[in-house]
């Protein structure tokens, strides 16, 4: 666990785009797989563009800042 998140795996990550055209919406999923609990954040913060973008559309001077942030809890005693 890092000491200044509080999270044992951090990812940040900022795309810029100056236009950005989708031919069809694209379909998107933040999956967690594993057998260990844990607590997780996945979270975007977009500029200049929808949640639901539409298909053949210029979108222009694109922002988006991702962050997905997790944490494992300790396992319970048996």
């Amino acid at each position: 666990m890092t000491a200044e998140s509080g999270k044992d795996i951090t990812f940040h990550s900022t795309v810029h785009a100056d236009r950005l055209r989708f031919r069809e919406p694209p379909r998107t999923a933040v999956r967690f797989p594993g057998a260990d609990e844990r607590t997780s954040v996945s979270r975007s913060d977009r500029t200049n563009l929808p949640d639901t973008v539409e298909p053949d559309v210029d979108y222009r001077d694109v922002t988006v800042h991702y962050r997905l942030e997790t944490s494992l809890r300790e396992p319970s005693p048996n």
